[in-house]
Order: C-alpha cells, then sequence, then structure tokens
C-alpha cells in the first residue's frame, strides 16, 4: 500500500482538494480524502503541497517505433510499400527500450497511443500502453485502439514516387472508401458463413477493420487541411463509423463544422517550425478556439516530431494563448483519455482507476516547476 498524503491534489474529475491525500493498494486508487489515517505500516510520501494529478498522456505518438538516437535500425513507423496495410499492429514494432519512454517517465507522463506513421493511407492498428515495462505486451491498455489513416500530403508524397495510387486526394479518399466497402462485403460473408455452419477463409486485412465497422475502435485520421477534415468527417458518416482528427491544424477555421460533426480532435504538433504547406497556418490557439466551441480535444507532440518529454510545454502554450490551466491539464489526462477510449482506467485520479499519477513541486505547466515522483500502478518509477 502507498499513501500520499498533504498534496494539492486536482482529479480531474471536478473535485480538487487545497490539501487531501491519496491512498493506493494493489495499482489501484482506494480512497481520496482530505484526510486519510492508516493504523498499518505502509509506504507514505508527503507531498507537502506539491500539485498531485493524473499521469500525463499523449494521445498521439510514435515511441517505440520511430527510437530515439538510433537511425535507420530503430525506424519500424511506416510500411511504405502498399498504400493499404490496416493489419499491422503497433504491439509487434515498438521497443520498450526506446530512451524516449525513460524521458516520458521523467516528465510524467504515464500512458500513451503509439502506432504507425503517415506514409500509407490505412497505415495499422495503434495501440494505447503505459510507459514502464520491458515487455509491451504487459504495458497494454487497449489493443487495438485504432486504425490508422491519413489523408493530403504525405501518402500522396510517398506513392507518387513510386509511380501507383495515391498521387491525388481524390485517389487517397476513393482506397478509404473502397478497402472499407470491402471490409463491410467481407464481414456479411463471414457472418452468413458462420450462420450457416460453412467454413470461411479469415483475411486479416479485412479482420482488422471489423471493429471499426463495429464502433468498438476509431479511425485515427491524419489530418491538417480543413478539407481534408471535411473529407474524413464525409467518410466516417457515410460508413458511420468513429474518427478522431489528428493534428486538426485548421481546426480553428471550421471549429462550428467540427462541433457540428461531434468528432474529437487531437492538436498538434505545435512545437515546431511550419515545415509544409499543410502546417503553415499552426497555431496555439487553436485549443483555445476548439474549447470555446465545446469541441472535446487532447494536445500531443505527435513525438519524436516533438521530444515526448515537452507535452506539458506545448499544453503550456496553449494557456499563453488563452486557453484556461485546467481545460489545458484535462487535454494532456482525462480528454486524452475518453478520446483513446481508456477512461474507465486512467486520466483521472477517481476510487477504483489505476493509481497513476504526477507529482510536481509548482504548476506542472510553468517552466520552472519540476516534477518529483511520477507513479504507474502504484509503483514509483521516478524520484526526484
Amino acid at each position: 500500500m502507498l499513501l500520499i498524503k498533504n498534496g494539492k491534489i486536482f482529479t480531474m474529475e471536478g473535485i480538487n482538494y487545497e490539501k487531501g491525500d491519496i491512498l493506493v493498494d494493489k495499482g489501484k486508487i482506494v480512497k481520496i480524502s482530505k484526510n486519510i489515517n492508516i493504523s498499518s505500516k505502509i509506504s507514505i510520501i508527503d507531498a507537502k503541497g506539491a500539485w498531485v494529478m493524473p499521469g500525463i498522456i499523449d494521445a498521439h505518438c510514435h515511441i517505440g517505433l520511430l527510437e530515439q538516437g538510433v537511425g535507420v535500425e530503430g525506424n519500424d513507423i511506416n510500411e511504405s510499400t502498399n498504400p493499404i496495410t490496416p493489419q499491422l499492429r503497433a504491439i509487434d514494432g515498438i521497443n520498450p527500450l526506446d530512451d524516449a519512454f525513460k524521458d516520458a517517465i521523467k516528465a510524467g507522463i504515464t500512458s500513451v497511443m503509439t502506432g504507425p506513421g503517415s506514409a500509407n493511407v490505412m497505415g495499422g492498428q495503434f495501440v494505447a500502453i503505459k510507459t514502464s515495462g520491458i515487455c509491451v505486451d504487459e504495458m497494454v491498455i487497449k489493443e487495438p485502439a485504432a486504425i490508422k489513416v491519413a489523408f493530403g500530403e504525405n501518402p500522396k508524397r510517398v506513392y507518387n514516387s513510386k509511380g501507383k495510387m495515391p498521387t491525388t486526394r481524390m485517389a487517397t479518399a476513393a482506397l478509404l472508401r473502397q478497402t472499407l466497402t470491402d471490409s463491410k462485403n467481407y464481414k456479411r460473408r463471414k457472418d452468413t458463413a458462420y450462420l450457416k455452419g460453412e467454413n470461411f477463409d479469415i483475411n486479416l486485412k479485412m479482420e482488422s477493420l471489423i471493429p471499426v465497422l463495429e464502433r468498438k475502435i476509431p479511425l485515427k485520421a491524419h489530418v491538417h487541411r480543413a478539407d481534408d477534415i471535411f473529407t474524413a468527417i464525409r467518410l466516417a458518416k457515410e460508413f458511420n463509423i468513429l474518427i478522431t482528427l489528428d493534428h486538426c491544424t485548421e481546426g480553428d477555421i471550421i471549429a462550428k463544422y467540427i462541433k457540428n460533426a461531434d468528432v474529437p480532435a487531437i492538436l498538434g504538433p505545435g512545437l515546431t517550425s511550419k515545415g509544409k504547406v499543410e502546417t503553415k497556418g499552426k497555431s496555439f490557439i487553436t485549443p483555445y478556439i476548439l474549447n470555446k466551441e465545446g469541441i472535446k480535444f487532447a494536445i500531443t507532440t505527435d513525438h519524436p516530431v516533438v521530444p515526448i518529454e515537452y507535452l506539458p510545454l506545448c499544453a503550456a502554450l496553449a494557456v499563453k494563448e488563452g486557453l484556461a490551466l485546467e481545460e489545458a491539464l484535462k487535454a494532456i489526462t482525462i480528454n486524452a483519455a475518453e478520446i483513446m477510449g481508456i477512461d474507465n482506467r486512467v486520466g483521472s485520479l477517481k476510487e477504483g482507476k489505476d493509481a497513476d499519477m504526477a507529482i510536481f513541486n509548482g504548476n506542472p505547466l510553468e517552466n520552472f516547476t519540476s516534477l518529483i515522483y511520477t507513479i504507474i500502478d502504484g509503483n514509483i518509477v521516478y524520484s526526484r
């Protein structure tokens, strides 16, 4: 058991404590209160007024698949040999010994959504994992958690150089539409065969899309430009599937339309140069505008595009542009968890949830604040 005492607790559940305690047992939060007294001998952290918050979450990155400081040997992010590869599983390519996991833990980041890049129209399956561990199977929170799809310039650039489809936005949408149609037909044939007791040959590519068709996981849509955002929304409506708008660079321009479509956004990476035509309008004011419209959003580093340890800084820069402090904290905790579909376990401090916490000696979004502890599943994995 572990008892955290005298902390300034931000639960992300609407109830905060200026001075409170958290009791942890068997990796779960068992009690949060103003004062907890335990007679038995247990480990105690006296937070002494430090800020205690849920472990920070990055909802879109490539940690473990594009390893930090390694080079081509650690590059397993894009299988850019076929534009449609939904059957690829991030879990098969992640190296938990990527140094970036240590950097994440030292920043209070306890969970991430990681997976393939945006070279392919359909890149493969993302997975939600904890940041501590040496066996990825033991780190999994949800797998698969989403199927990556990409609109815009990246698949056009990659496959134009190979002289094959897609080389236009029309072709990207057509490939997605055809693949989703094929998977619907596949599912219908499979269901019929099973009802009749007939043999049926499993197609892994089509099989991987069944959870999308059943609205169990979303398409994780790489979109920057407004027109690409509209195309993603159009396809989601056409097939009655869930999507998330990842990057959503020009989301501020069309915020009212995103609100009407009722889809969440994952914003970033913001802490970069305006390196391509699709990101020339990027700004940290976008979170403020989307929040004003009532759109659920998270903030991401897109690691390694921005090093993962700078996720709190990205949230802080959104505050500088007008976003309220607690909304910024939600964007890297509970909002991220809800968008990822893992809020039953992480994202807030609540009795019954995983004991994932970050403890700071002050406001975690201020530049001079230091992390004191990172706790994952009730275990202290970093202590300053």
